[in-house]
């Protein structure tokens, strides 16, 4: 049977925090003049880590809006990059013309930003966005879009409250990629039913053995 293999994009092709340091560093240089940004992109990271409202304390500090800081983070552009092995595993799926699409959470604009600024959009057969769908993961919806017969499912994602429930129900395998880098923005929960794991837990570095 053909396989079509169903992506998340944020903590599994690519690390959030690195679309969060981007934008920390485009807001700092908005704020403050010349190299002087870096001193004030180091106190945001520092706020960010302490679970301070970052854009509360720079919008009362620069006497700035809220909202403004709010909208040049969703919407800057980021300079961002895939997770090590992920753009080699792409070509090699790509090369044996596995079908393959793309399932993401969040605004239009800030998503098609991050597949932009990672060059991936050509590797994906389909791409649906929450924002631009008008349904959020773990609806079926999001899921059914990409029903084809003749093929076998596969969902690779990195957030069991939300990613596999679903999939595991359609009858997709499901593969959780571990954070081997501690940079996961979202904590994953010590314990869940057993309907939202996954069925296999694996690094990017040998992924390709679960699928083969």
């Amino acid at each position: 049977m053909n396989k079509y293999i169903v992506f998340d994009l944020d903590d599994t092709l690519f690390y959030e925090v690195d679309f969060l340091k981007s934008a920390y560093k485009e807001i700092a240089k908005k704020l403050v003049p010349d190299d002087n940004y870096i001193s004030l992109y180091n106190e945001m990271l520092e706020l960010y880590y302490k679970q301070k409202d970052v854009f509360g304390i720079l919008a009362s500090k620069f006497n700035s809006s809220k909202e403004m800081l709010l909208n040049l983070y969703r919407e800057h552009f980021p300079d961002i990059n895939l997770r090590d092995g992920v753009k080699d595993i792409l070509n090699k799926l790509k090369d044996e013309n596995i079908k393959m699409g793309l399932l993401t959470d969040g605004r239009s604009v800030t998503q098609r930003n991050k597949i932009k600024a990672l060059d991936i959009e050509n590797y994906f057969d389909k791409i649906i966005i929450s924002g631009e769908f008008g349904s959020e993961k773990p609806d079926k919806k999001n899921y059914n879009v990409f029903l084809e017969p003749g093929y076998e499912f596969f969902y690779i994602a990195d957030n069991p409250k939300k990613d596999f429930v679903t999939p595991n129900l359609l009858g997709w395998k499901t593969i959780m990629i571990e954070d081997n880098e501690g940079k996961k923005i979202h904590a994953i929960p010590n314990i869940l039913q057993e309907k939202y794991n996954a069925e296999k837990t694996v690094s990017w570095q040998y992924f390709y053995a679960l699928i083969e």
